[in-house]
């Protein structure tokens, strides 16, 4: 059996050929003299400046980048300095491509253009998205391509109960049984999952720690939205109970310090100290539904696309018998039509404005 260590790609060759890279950001300004103590709070700012955003963010950056020079080199232009009417006609082709390369959807040509605007602002430029050579082809692509966003199917709990009982209860089902109940209790994202420690600054990757109390364990997280506490209750049923789920993970993988969900052993007998990656919440929900037989009545192909890590908080929002507002600070959404968009069985005609409106 291989290891579940995840392996990280080999870095994109063409990254560095094709994409100049951006200057060294926050020096000393030319006029000030160098010193230790100022070249240590240089270092320290860079290492804050790199932290502002997530790997996956940078990496998606730097393919854009990329993506984009080539793009600028087949045209015979250069992508540098930033010019408004040849990014137009970037997204046009984006939207419209005249080889036979697929259009992008509009959400991934709002994406690309935030790459370049943070590219370029590394390299010291300013990107103006107001620009009318910009915005204005933008904005026709959105009324012209834009669609409803597809949401994925809320994994009810039902659906939980038998995801998780195709779970073993060898070590590795003890991890991915709380993970999967965890998740779905605290409307968890992937990244909150895997980046839980067991106490506060155990790891400087961390994202949030875990107290367990009597009556169940408070979840402490550095979220999108910023910090957030997550209050997860003990369940009616031990076998569904997250809270529980997690003491025998910890208890049985001997973990008292650092990441709570790590690999294992490749005979699966112990916890091994690496953090997993958010991969494997997205890989454990398809296989599990899959295992459980759900939505059978759909190609499986269909079935693993309808489901992502996002069914968990979608899931719990549609499930929960309580107050909307509880629903929305658990999610830690700003707004209550956000926690609208996750709530898959809610009545939407609870309010009914025709007939207070005397019709």
């Amino acid at each position: 059996m291989t290891s579940e260590t995840d392996k990280s790609s080999a870095p994109d060759a063409s990254l560095g050929k094709e994409a100049p890279a951006p200057r060294e950001a926050l020096t000393l300004p030319a006029h000030v003299a160098g010193s230790g103590a100022l070249d240590r709070l240089v270092d320290t700012a860079r290492d804050y400046a790199r932290a502002a955003a997530s790997d996956n963010t940078l990496k998606a950056y730097r393919k854009d980048w990329a993506q984009f020079s080539r793009w600028c080199r087949r045209k015979g232009t250069e992508p540098l300095p930033p010019c408004p009417e040849m990014i137009g006609l970037y997204l046009a082709d984006l939207a419209a491509p005249s080889g036979r390369a697929p259009a992008l959807a509009v959400s991934s040509i709002d994406r690309r253009l935030s790459g370049l605007t943070w590219n370029y602002a590394q390299r010291g430029f300013a990107l103006d998205r107001k620009n009318r050579h910009i915005a204005t082809v933008l904005a026709g692509i959105k009324r012209r391509h834009a669609r409803p966003p597809v949401q994925k199917a809320a994994i009810l709990p039902e659906d939980i109960r038998a995801m998780t009982a195709t779970l073993p209860y060898d070590l590795r089902g003890l991890r991915d049984r709380a993970m999967l109940l965890l998740g779905y209790a605290g409307g968890l994202r992937r990244s909150e999952i895997v980046g839980l420690d067991v106490h506060k600054d155990d790891t400087p990757d961390s994202r949030g720690w875990v107290e367990i109390m009597a009556g169940g364990a408070l979840l402490t997280l550095n979220a999108k939205t910023g910090w957030r506490e997550v209050e997860v209750g003990r369940g009616s049923s031990d076998l569904t109970c997250p809270v529980q789920a997690l003491e025998q993970w910890l208890h049985f993988a001997k973990i008292d310090f650092g990441p709570i969900f790590v690999a294992t052993s490749r005979d699966g007998t112990r916890a091994l100290q690496t953090r997993l990656n958010d991969r494997h919440v997205a890989r454990l929900i398809k296989r599990t539904v899959l295992e459980a037989g759900l939505r059978p009545e759909l190609p499986e192909a269909e079935r693993l696309a309808l489901f992502s890590g996002h069914s968990l908080r979608a899931g719990l929002a549609s499930s929960a018998e309580v107050d909307e507002r509880h629903v929305q600070k658990h999610l830690g959404h700003a707004s209550a039509e956000m926690t609208r968009r996750y709530q898959r069985r809610r009545d939407r005609f609870r309010v009914n404005l025709t007939k207070a409106a005397g019709l």
